[in-house]
């Protein structure tokens, strides 16, 4: 039967800030069709609201995200029906393994709430987002090895190492352990722990912490940052560093935020 709510729902618990919740509890919300192309719908959703300044990530229920539902897929890809059985599988793979660049292509910072397990992909959707904080019932694992499956997969054999540094990353990889908020904090996967009760909130502060700065500046970091971790020199990081901070110079906000410096007084930002 398929699922009667809607695998994705995105909420506003604020004017300036969307929260994403992956919403098929009753399966710790493993990826299927319709959870993944909650997602792009999401990113579009958000993509398209202007006023919005920061997404937070989340899991229905008492998970994050399982990973991929292992009943199936649940279709085929448009565009591959009647395909091989590789050229299927293919088309169902990248659909999946683009959800990663979608949720970095935003224009906001997205924070990863994380709830619960966060296994396979549901791990590869927490790594891609730019802040993640934990609830002490998280717990992570790279589950693709434990199904027989290369554990490098949904962008994870890249995103991990530069998170958690090569040594540890290839260590979760080749056994596929699970480990627990203490330890995923220990070694730089999320920044912060918090009592379960208390994550969104956590999340929201965080999100708060952001909103303090001029949404051109956010969306700027937010794009050379992970830009950056694809350069191979210094000297390229640094000239686009450079232009990235001519373009900020000529906003208005920039203007905004060194005046209220100089006044002593919040910010009053405009986009612009």
């Amino acid at each position: 039967m398929p699922d009667e709510e809607p695998a994705v729902v995105v909420s506003y618990p604020r004017d300036d800030v969307a929260l994403i919740t992956l919403n098929r509890p009753s399966k710790l919300n493993a990826m299927n069709q319709a959870l993944i192309d909650g997602i792009y719908a999401a990113c579009d959703e958000i993509d398209a609201r202007p006023t919005l300044r920061v997404a937070i990530l989340t899991g229905a229920g008492r998970g994050f995200c399982a990973g991929a539902d292992l009943g199936g897929f649940g279709g085929d890809v448009p565009g591959t029906e009647g395909m091989g059985r590789a050229q299927q599988f293919m088309g169902i793979q990248q659909k999946i393994t683009g959800v990663v660049p979608r949720l970095q292509r935003l224009k906001i910072p997205v924070i990863a709430a994380v709830n619960g397990a966060a296994a396979g992909g549901g791990l590869a959707l927490v790594l891609a987002c730019d802040i993640r904080i934990a609830g002490t019932a998280a717990r992570f694992n790279v589950a693709f090895i434990r199904i027989g499956i290369s554990a490098c997969d949904i962008g994870t054999s890249w995103l991990l190492p530069r998170i958690v540094g090569a040594g540890r990353a290839h260590e979760l990889m080749l056994t596929g352990r699970i480990i627990d908020a203490t330890e995923a904090e220990r070694i730089g996967l999320v920044t912060q722990i918090v009592p379960d009760e208390q994550l969104l909130e956590a999340a929201m502060s965080k999100a708060e912490e952001i909103i303090a700065n001029s949404p051109w500046a956010i969306f700027q970091t937010k794009e050379v940052m992970w830009t950056a971790l694809e350069i191979p020199g210094r000297q390229a990081a640094a000239d686009l560093e450079n232009r990235t901070q001519v373009l900020a110079g000529m906003t208005g906000d920039s203007t905004e935020a060194i005046m209220a410096f100089l006044e002593k007084r919040p910010p009053d930002f405009k986009n612009q």
